[in-house]
């Protein structure tokens, strides 16, 4: 922690303010996640594990509004307590943002179509 995320703050700063000063950040998309969050707690060997009950997501530029949070987890970090937000709906919001229609189907392998995000699933609204 003492490494990786000054290093990690730095560089994400360092790509909004040039974005931002280029003029291309609110035509530029950009986002930050994972397919899993971590531990609340440290392991034995003293680091954390996978944990897909929790995560965070970090979205700026490109359609978004900015200084939004979305949800909120419990005091520790462990489970989503407020606006849950599913893996679909920010897959949603992404396609959304890129101008894409939600509704799209795109033909898989065999020729048979399948959606471009499951039907019905919504982007974060909170977000946009």
């Amino acid at each position: 922690k003492e490494i990786v995320a000054p290093m990690y703050d730095q560089g994400y700063s360092a790509l909004l303010e040039d974005l931002s000063q280029r003029g291309l950040l609110h035509t530029t998309l950009v986002a930050n996640l994972a397919e899993f969050g971590r531990t609340p707690r440290i392991n034995p060997a003293g680091g954390r594990d996978h944990w897909p009950q929790c995560w965070t997501v970090y979205f700026a530029g490109g359609g978004v509004k900015g200084g939004r949070v979305v949800g909120r987890s419990d005091e520790i970090g462990a489970y989503p307590v407020e606006r849950p937000v599913k893996p679909a709906e920010v897959v949603a919001s992404i396609f959304h943002c890129l101008g894409l229609e939600l509704d799209t189907h795109l033909p898989g392998p065999a020729g048979r179509p399948f959606p471009l995000v499951d039907i019905g699933t919504q982007p974060i609204r909170e977000l946009l």
